[in-house]
């Protein structure tokens, strides 16, 4: 039997805290104008790690409140310029001014200037309060407007990443994921005294879209949004007892899940909102199990066997099977099962021990934590077994989380000495346009909402 307080090969500050109060079970990470042909010089190849990033240019939207169109533009341009794919033309190269989205562009002197994509648009306050946006896209070098539509909402920066997700949906044929959040663990105070609160910020980490979720008076590890609610699981600790918990996002009103003997941790919500798999631990094992939120009945998907650790469950996009990981043959590694149970498979075959499996959206790639050699990993693999790649590694990187659309994940870096901490940090799937994402504080355990709209 594996020593469970040295299960991770490292003295992991949130795994430590819980393996101390829970009797030394470890936690574990736990307006269309052209058809499709139109876009075909500017889309962009995203199927290569070798990627060369489009010039694309997007001038200050047009509006009567100045500020309002250079800032909207400014987010928008963001949004595309960080996701790796684009690169924005420096404004003072820009060949013309723009009165109206309708304007037809100077194409040539466009691509003259660099560009390949054009962003023409206008933003002002309607009559309902609401923000509004009317803009174009522009193929340079096909010199066709290959896309335009009218978008609102209250808030000016949530529609400027509503838009930049309609543009980069249009120029790669992938939905966008820059309309999202991210919940995470923030963290505060000196290394041996953490004090750890539920987060939640926009993508972009814009400081002013961070909201605290807890006020830090207790231990919160591994939230997790529900695919279809304004929710989140995670694990806190009621009375001496680690639970899982959801929390309505809205009204910040908790519910404990189950009232069962021992404790548990690790929870991700289905595909459907209705269910939530988690690790159940009596003594020195842990099994997996299902709630169904609706009737509050537990069911049992792998045997408590104390011998055995279970853990870190996560299901497959259609909600038909899981993927955790398990101890079970001697060394931590992954593990594919139906959800009755049946046809458990190693998915795992490399050296290192493998952790906190996460399924793509997409289903063609689950995304893991690989410890090997003192260091630990970033990688995915494909649910066959094969296609094992290793995205990033470091002193010690943990807990991928996918962005909605499978192109992205986020995932934290814990750096060395009395003065490091975790950060969040985001890599494309190619292992291309690694980059830390802008948090107040040291930040651990991230996960990637759907998109809000």
């Amino acid at each position: 039997m594996t020593d469970l307080r040295n299960y991770r090969g490292t003295a992991l500050s949130r795994r430590t805290l819980l393996q101390a109060t829970a009797g030394g079970l470890a936690s574990f990470a736990p307006l269309t104008m052209m058809g499709p042909d139109a876009a075909a010089q500017t889309r962009v190849t995203v199927d290569s790690g070798n990627i060369q990033p489009r010039p694309i240019a997007i001038p200050d939207f047009i509006s009567p409140n100045p500020q309002l169109g250079r800032d909207l533009a400014m987010v928008l341009a963001a949004d595309l310029q960080n996701s790796g794919l684009f690169k924005l033309l420096n404004p003072n190269g820009f060949p013309e001014k723009f009165n109206n989205p309708s304007q037809p562009p100077r194409t040539r002197d466009w691509a003259a200037a660099g560009a390949e994509a054009l962003v023409v648009g206008q933003v002002a306050q309607g009559p309902d309060g609401r923000v509004q946006v009317e803009y174009r896209l522009w193929d340079v070098v096909l010199n066709r407007n290959i896309d335009g539509k009218r978008l609102a909402n209250p808030a000016w920066r949530r529609l400027a990443h509503i838009t930049a997700d309609q543009i980069y949906e249009k120029l790669t044929l992938e939905k966008g994921y820059f309309d999202t959040q991210i919940v995470f663990v923030d963290e505060t105070g000196p290394k041996d005294k953490r004090i750890k609160r539920l987060a939640i910020m926009d993508q972009d980490g814009f400081a002013g879209s961070v909201r605290t979720l807890s006020q830090g008076r207790e231990i919160v590890l591994t939230p997790r949004f529900n695919p279809v609610k304004q929710e989140i699981c995670f694990m806190t600790y009621v009375g001496e007892q680690a639970r899982v918990v959801i929390m309505n996002l809205g009204s910040g009103q908790r519910e404990v899940v189950g009232n069962l003997p021992g404790m548990t941790f690790a929870p991700r919500f289905a595909p459907d909102g209705q269910r939530l798999v988690m690790s159940f631990g009596q003594g020195a094992a842990s099994q997996i199990i299902e709630m169904d939120l609706r009737s509050r009945q537990p069911r049992q998907l792998t045997p408590l066997d104390p011998k055995i650790i279970d853990t870190s469950p996560c299901y497959s996009p259609d909600g038909r099977q899981l993927v955790f990981e398990s101890d079970r043959e001697g060394t931590q590694q992954l593990y594919i099962t139906g959800l009755d149970g049946s046809g458990v498979r190693r998915l795992s075959r490399g050296d290192g021990r493998y952790s906190t499996p996460v399924w793509s959206p997409r289903g063609d790639n689950i995304a893991f934590t690989k410890q090997v050699s003192g260091g630990f990993l970033i990688g995915v693999i494909k649910p066959d077994g094969t296609g094992e790649r290793i995205l990033t590694e470091g002193f010690h990187n943990e807990g991928p989380t996918w962005a909605p659309n499978g192109r992205v994940m986020a995932f934290f870096r814990e750096s060395r000495g009395a003065q490091g901490g975790a950060r969040l940090h985001s890599i494309d799937i190619t292992g291309y346009n690694e980059r830390q994402l802008p948090t107040p504080s040291f930040a651990s355990d991230p996960a990637w909402s759907p998109l809000l709209s």
